[in-house]
């Protein structure tokens, strides 16, 4: 039955006004989503501002050569931590990095339904989302009350748990993304699976897997409890991780809870260390990812 005018007028104004309910909403979503996105970039933008006009003018030659000052005393730098916070960033990842890797290619080709797979999955989250100081209390509890003694391989062991399921999780979700055809394609050609996860899947999201170890890296940099119970801290330059070892997020803490301008002055060079070197690991994350998506 055709309609007749009115009835096609009527449409159209109903039309009309759906449309017009509908970019209200559009807009109304947008706006929303823009003062989010402002509100939080604002504190961020905040944040970087004091912490790089408080932290520039501790920037100094001696901040890199000399170890943490005695209470109120005029000089000193960061150069132990520094150090020590290398120590734990590169020992936690050469032993977190691997075992992420390994647990990461189980699940992702050989525990796709099995229940080993899904309870590993299940210990995976609850470490993904496990407060850091708990982990801290754990490695405490395990590791220094049996020793009787704080030390750095402690602190390295709290951090390497933190990082392992982030590198598991990233290794998983990129060997996914890679085609099924191309394991296939290997299948028919003999290939044997061992073969085809290290020449085809690894090489295909290798630089899925490096962000994320670079963010698992980042995450890390920055930690601060699990050290305060496992690593303790040390005033003088040590390198014997059997030791208590200085890290820039627990010296950073103690100076920055003192009453001593020259130490809350290191401490904010501290945190303008720790920023920046964030920063650059996030952007090379994402340079490497960017690289990877369009090739």
């Amino acid at each position: 039955m055709k309609m007749n005018e009115r009835q096609i007028q009527e449409l159209a104004i109903s039309r009309r006004k759906m449309q017009a309910y509908r970019s209200g909403k559009n807009r109304i979503a947008l706006i929303l989503s823009m003062a989010t996105m402002a509100f939080g970039l604002f504190w961020l933008a905040w944040i970087l501002y004091s912490t790089f006009t408080r932290g520039i003018s501790g920037i100094s030659w001696t901040l890199f050569t000399e170890s943490t000052p005695p209470p109120n005393t005029a000089g000193g730098g960061l150069a132990n931590a520094i150090v020590g916070s290398g120590l734990f960033v590169f020992w936690s990842t050469i032993i977190g990095t691997p075992l992420g890797i390994l647990a990461g290619i189980y699940l992702a080709e050989y525990g796709m339904s099995s229940k080993m797979a899904g309870l590993i999955r299940f210990i995976n989250d609850i470490l993904l989302s496990a407060p850091s100081i708990v982990v801290g209390l754990f490695v405490y509890s395990i590791v220094v009350v049996h020793s009787g003694h704080f030390s750095g391989w402690a602190g390295v062991l709290s951090l390497a748990l933190l990082q392992i399921p982030i590198v598991i999780r990233t290794t998983e979700n990129m060997l996914k993304l890679v085609p099924l055809s191309l394991r296939e394609a290997a299948y028919a050609l003999g290939t044997p699976k061992w073969k085809i996860i290290a020449s085809i899947t690894l090489k295909s999201s290798i630089s899925g897997i490096v962000t994320g170890i670079l963010l698992a890296i980042a995450r890390i940099a920055g930690e601060t409890a699990p050290l305060l119970f496992t690593a303790l801290s040390n005033q003088f330059y040590n390198t014997d991780l059997a030791n208590p070892t200085a890290s820039l997020p627990v010296i950073i803490y103690n100076f920055a809870m003192s009453a001593f301008s020259s130490w809350q002055q290191l401490a904010w060079a501290g945190v303008l260390l720790i920023t920046v070197f964030v920063l650059l690991l996030n952007i090379l994350a994402r340079i490497v990812f960017a690289k990877k998506k369009y090739g």
